[in-house]
């Protein structure tokens, strides 16, 4: 499921999460799974369904590849020192509330990531606004 969610950002370029064309991400990304979906040789008959699927979070796994999709490059900044984030001079707003879903399906994770949002701002890795 997480691969066939990441086919449609491949295609559309995999925006910036905090691009300000973030919230348009999803219609270029929703055409690419339509055309993939067209395609002949195309062994997976439900892959507009699968997509759609990842894209709502409805499900419990689909919301643990949601946090998974968002924890990979929290953890990769943590081992940059905060690379990207100082390089798009990311606020740590920004980064708390592109992760603030993840406190109603898993809290524990949720409390972590928010001690390690304030350790990177504290680091000034994380524009403090």
């Amino acid at each position: 499921m997480a691969l066939v969610h990441d086919l449609g950002e491949i295609d559309a370029g995999d925006t910036f999460l905090f691009a300000n064309s973030r919230s348009e991400a999803h219609i270029e990304e929703r055409a690419g799974i339509a055309r993939l979906q067209r395609e002949r040789g195309n062994g997976i008959m439900d892959l507009n369904e699968i997509w759609e699927e990842q894209e709502t979070g409805s499900s419990k796994e689909t919301q643990l590849i949601r946090v998974v999709d968002r924890l990979l490059p929290f953890l990769l900044n943590l081992n940059t020192n905060g690379k990207t984030w100082i390089d798009a001079n990311v606020t740590c707003s920004q980064v708390a509330a592109a992760l603030a879903f993840i406190k109603d399906s898993f809290p524990p994770i949720h409390d972590w990531l928010s001690k390690n949002i304030d350790y990177a701002t504290r680091q000034g890795w994380l524009v403090d606004a």
